[in-house]
């Protein structure tokens, strides 16, 4: 058996959910194991892109065995409609469970995330304002109400009664808003709950099961290291932990049953929303790799800050996560560019350099990139399916970052379909399971 642990390596929106797709055919079960639908993943099959905000990305694989761990919050709105959407497209949902001990996402924690933003003006964080942070506050203050609870009225209504009883001041201006009357919210949540009936379960014993029976597991994660509540860019983070570790807590599994870790990173670097960015192009530059690289939110559309390929977030990461493999994704954005720039190093205005993620938010949020320049390449590379198709300049690239950051590269990305990959000799000897993918 494997445990194959999937995370961002950066900022988020690294290409996880087609990394996920491509490993998900050959293992047993899949499962998320934190945030919610303030992320997304795009996949592109056959000319169809999909996006999936709760769902794991391997339910497109008929009956594949797909669950939402306990580590989610889930609002079970956003839920059904992506249930409903892939039904009324013809995706076999049988296989898909959602954890009964998941969290859940009121309409009072959506109207808190707005009003707390809102409040903070020019200080705002940038959430997705979909009430993620209000529900792990929730779940942290055990206030929180859970999937399981969507299928007992009396227990519902006692638990929204006690969740909002410490609110009410804060939720005064919104008193008279007919979505926080509490039986239109018990009537609702109830009804949520008889359409997901079929699909909750243990989520934790169908995981144990798996792997104890000799079956492949991959975890898949949601945003990226740097946005983890405890190691990343704080305040600006999301309310979870992205990082490998919590495959474990936001499942159930244990630590020993986890084999690989792969980190995904573009060749590039991009951020949603405020907080620190070392590397990032503010000019018409990073507006032209913006473009090429259609970075917007899958969630929000939100257009996303670029940089260049940060090299020292990326170390930081790869020992947060103790990364087995990277894989690198859009690659081919680079293409036609001119000589690339990539971060080694940071440096602050009183002229101190250093090559360490600094811990002090203060020296990283005046922190600039010190760079290495290599040379680029003009040729398209989307149609390359072998190291050696590719530029001499693109695998020199490749390997640049490999060595800097110490992990071994296993596959490429170079366009947004699933069979414009790349994998390495690396990649060809991981898991049995990914192995069977190659064969």
């Amino acid at each position: 058996m494997a445990g194959i642990v999937i995370i961002g390596a950066q900022w988020g929106d690294e290409g996880k959910g087609k990394i996920t797709d491509l490993l998900a055919e050959n293992v047993d079960l899949v499962i998320r194991f934190q945030g919610g639908n303030n992320a997304g993943h795009t996949i592109v099959r056959e000319g169809t892109t999909w996006k999936f905000h709760l769902i794991p990305s391997g339910i497109l694989y008929p009956g594949k065995r797909c669950a939402i761990g306990n580590g989610v919050v889930i609002d079970p709105k956003v839920l059904t409609d992506e249930i409903d959407d892939l039904r009324a497209k013809g995706v076999d949902l049988s296989g898909l469970r959602i954890s009964a001990n998941a969290h859940l996402i009121m309409p009072y924690h959506m109207l808190l995330d707005h009003a707390g933003e809102t409040k903070l003006g020019k200080l705002q964080i940038g959430t997705t304002r979909r009430g993620i942070g209000p529900a792990y506050a929730d779940k942290a203050a055990r206030l929180g109400i859970r999937v399981q609870d969507l299928i007992d009225e009396k227990i519902l209504k006692q638990k929204i009664m006690a969740a909002m009883e410490p609110k009410r001041l804060a939720l005064r201006p919104y008193a008279k808003s007919p979505e926080l009357d509490l039986q239109s919210m018990t009537e609702d949540y109830l009804t949520y709950g008889h359409r997901i009936e079929q699909h909750i379960a243990d989520t934790t014993r169908i995981t144990w099961k798996t792997l104890d029976e000799g079956g492949d597991v991959l975890f898949e994660g949601a945003q990226g290291t740097l946005l983890d509540i405890d190691h990343g860019t704080y305040p600006f983070v999301t309310s979870s932990n992205p990082v490998a570790a919590s495959a474990a807590t936001g499942t159930g599994a244990g630590p020993r049953d986890i084999d690989e870790i792969w980190g995904v990173a573009k060749a590039y670097a991009t951020r949603v929303g405020a907080g620190p960015f070392p590397t990032e192009l503010d000019d018409e530059l990073g507006a032209t790799m913006r473009e090429a690289g259609g970075e917007y939110g899958t969630t929000t559309g939100r257009a996303r800050r670029v940089g260049w390929q940060d090299l020292v977030a990326l170390r930081y990461a790869a020992r947060l996560n103790t990364l087995t493999h990277l894989a690198i994704t859009k690659l081919d954005v680079l293409s036609g560019l001119g000589p690339l720039r990539v971060c080694t190093r940071y440096h602050t205005p009183n002229e101190a350099s250093f090559d360490e993620f600094p811990y002090h938010q203060t020296v990283l949020h005046h922190a600039g990139g010190v760079y290495e320049e290599l040379p680029g390449w003009d040729d398209d590379i989307t149609e390359c399916r072998t190291m050696d198709e590719l530029p001499q300049a693109a695998r020199d690239y490749l390997a640049y970052i490999e060595e800097r950051v110490g992990v071994p590269i296993a596959l490429v990305s170079v366009g947004p379909g699933r069979d414009q990959v790349i994998w390495t000799e690396a990649g060809k000897a991981t898991a049995p399971a990914l192995r069977a993918a190659l064969a």
